[in-house]
């Protein structure tokens, strides 16, 4: 699954991301997180005091607390190519390794920056919905709608068959298939997002 998860306030960001990690570090699920380097303090702060044994799950693989500024924006831009391969990798890996799924959250603050490459986001996330039908795996990429753009935001829900809503996901009505945003948003250079 491909999901938008929509969040007004970090402590909504944690009432539905915290469950989620749980769930997939008590089972057979390999758990991936990204987020800005200056928040992993605090995030690995929440994690613990939901009862997670952060450095145990590290050490064995299960858990990766990544950066954007290590995945999605590597160099100081955004390729949208480049974290597309990154990600099918850590499929694949996992897959390998044994996992039985994959459950990956990322912050997607970083788009917020318009570094370089930022215009291939809306072709990024139609992408992931190419790839998540061949893996077993959940992503959510969370998106604070106090700091993005209404435009932005609803171009963002056209690439996602699922939405997180104040803290319920739901089948999202205004999916369209990858294809389709594609041809609808031939032009990224012209549409840049806005905080």
């Amino acid at each position: 699954m491909h999901i938008c998860g929509f969040f007004d306030s970090r402590e909504q960001q944690y009432d539905v991301i915290i469950p989620y990690i749980m769930e997939g570090l008590g089972a057979n699920d390999k758990v991936i997180n990204i987020l800005e380097s200056d928040r992993h303090s605090e995030h690995c702060r929440c994690l613990a005091d939901n009862g997670i044994s952060i450095a145990k799950k590290m050490a064995s693989g299960q858990l990766e607390i990544l950066s954007s500024e290590n995945s999605y924006i590597k160099d100081g831009k955004f390729a949208a190519d480049k974290m597309y391969a990154m990600l099918e990798n850590t499929l694949l890996s996992a897959s390998r390794a044994g996992y039985d799924s994959v459950r990956a959250c990322g912050d997607m603050v970083w788009a917020l920056k318009n570094l370089p490459g930022t215009d291939e986001l809306l072709a990024y996330e139609a992408s992931l919905n190419e790839l998540t039908p061949k893996y077993s795996c959940s992503l959510i990429c969370m998106y604070d709608v106090s700091n993005f753009s209404q435009n932005t935001l609803a171009e963002v829900l056209l690439t996602h068959p699922y939405v997180i809503k104040d803290g319920k996901i739901t089948k999202n009505p205004h999916y369209i298939e990858a294809a389709a945003v594609r041809a609808g948003f031939s032009d990224f250079e012209s549409k840049p997002l806005k905080s």
